[in-house]
């Protein structure tokens, strides 16, 4: 897979983990670095390790799926970015969600939170594999981007006021940025 649109997935990946680390900037207003970076490091962790967890899964399966591998990677990635589209949809703009812990980077609303958003790049790694897509290094770009990402959001969150509406169009583009690299992957089969 090109660099471009690998970067562009995991960019688009991001995107979950970069709404909640804006809202954890704004719950912690002033978070040190220990918080950033445990924060940054079990959102890119887990945004690396799950690719390869779906990519793993992928390779039981690819065989008898291969005929179809296009139209399975279009689906997948229709569907999380429908799904990241639908979660932007439902925040309203100016509404101020603030049901997050008071320090959401302990560890057991730190590993929810990692989890819960790395969900979707599971799936990537699964459709990863029924393409026959080699997966370490795009493993490490995700997690890579997501780290930095998760850090930004962070510290743009404690500038940030008004962090649902921000959030919205982060969710926008990321469901936008998968739907658009599913159909080019697509059209290239």
């Amino acid at each position: 897979m090109p660099f471009p649109a690998l970067f562009a997935i995991a960019v688009a990946l991001a995107m979950d983990a970069f709404a909640v680390s804006l809202a954890a900037g704004v719950c912690l207003r002033t978070p040190g670095a220990a918080r950033i970076l445990r924060l940054a490091f079990a959102f890119g962790g887990f945004q690396a390790l799950m690719p390869v967890a779906g990519w793993t899964l992928g390779q039981f399966v690819r065989v008898s799926v291969q005929a179809y591998d296009h139209w399975i990677a279009l689906g997948l990635l229709v569907l999380v970015g429908g799904k990241m589209i639908w979660e932007g949809a439902k925040t309203k703009a100016g509404q101020d969600d603030r049901r997050e812990p008071k320090d959401p980077t302990r560890t057991p609303h730190l590993v929810l939170l990692a989890l819960a958003t790395s969900i979707d790049a599971m799936i990537v790694g699964f459709s990863f594999s029924v393409l026959n897509e080699p997966i370490w290094f795009a493993s490490l770009v995700i997690g890579a981007v997501c780290f930095a990402i998760t850090a930004f959001g962070v510290k743009l969150g404690c500038l940030a006021g008004r962090v649902a509406l921000v959030s919205r169009y982060a969710e926008f583009l990321g469901g936008f940025t998968l739907i658009a690299i599913g159909v080019l992957i697509f059209v290239e089969h």
